[in-house]
């Protein structure tokens, strides 16, 4: 786990395939998530993001959880599991990617990646707005938080055709700041965002496809 950069404070060595299975058997349950959160180990943790219950979820459990983060696995972990599933997960996203503390800021753009594929309902509005609070984070040196902001960047250019040309207009901004870390999260994602796999798969999707129907009635 230190390998990986996973320096969590309480560890038992329990595998990632084993919780996910231990918490199929347990099922939903909002208090027994509430007891193996405060138990402050790692692997509790992970369970209880697990089982927790995303309608029972309040937003000051969410600001709690975050403020209790101690490995980007737990913080991702909680993000993909449980708080992208929660109604205000958007708003956290923003609240989130401007607060100091490195792994609550890291919350709020994984939030962003996370909800960029799997919330297929959110308009491209808010993604677009979300790209002005890339490119203002893209300037943070630390690991941690220009990962996540690198990855919000590439999942938001990989929605459609539309996002990602704006996303390589963002990319590109980014890469003229006078950061080390704003060059690095521009170039990992420019390499991915103008590649032929995803250029080829965008143009295939169907709101490619229904954009250029509209287009060819308008013409004609």
């Amino acid at each position: 786990m230190a390998r990986f950069g996973i320096h969590a404070t309480k560890v038992y060595g329990v595998s990632l395939p084993q919780l996910k299975r231990l918490a199929r058997q347990v099922g939903k349950d909002h208090l027994l998530a509430q007891e193996l959160w405060s138990s402050g180990a790692h692997e509790a943790r992970l369970v209880a993001c697990f089982i927790e219950s995303p309608a029972e979820v309040t937003s000051r459990q969410m600001d709690r959880w975050a403020g209790d983060f101690d490995s980007w696995a737990v913080c991702d972990g909680c993000c993909l599991h449980l708080f992208a599933k929660v109604p205000f997960a958007q708003q956290k996203a923003v609240a989130w990617c401007v607060r100091r503390r490195e792994l609550v800021k890291r919350a709020g753009f994984v939030l962003m990646a996370v909800l960029a594929v799997h919330d297929k309902t959110a308009i491209d509005s808010l993604f677009l707005r979300w790209l002005r609070l890339i490119k203002n984070a893209a300037t943070d040196e630390r690991n941690f938080v220009k990962k996540a902001v690198n990855w919000a960047l590439r999942q938001i250019g990989k929605r459609n055709l539309r996002l990602n040309r704006a996303a390589i207009r963002t990319a590109k901004a980014i890469q003229k700041l006078d950061s080390s870390s704003a060059r690095w999260v521009a170039a990992d994602a420019l390499r991915e965002l103008m590649s032929d796999a995803v250029q080829k798969k965008l143009r295939k999707s169907p709101a490619a496809n229904a954009q250029r129907t509209r287009s060819l009635r308008l013409k004609s």
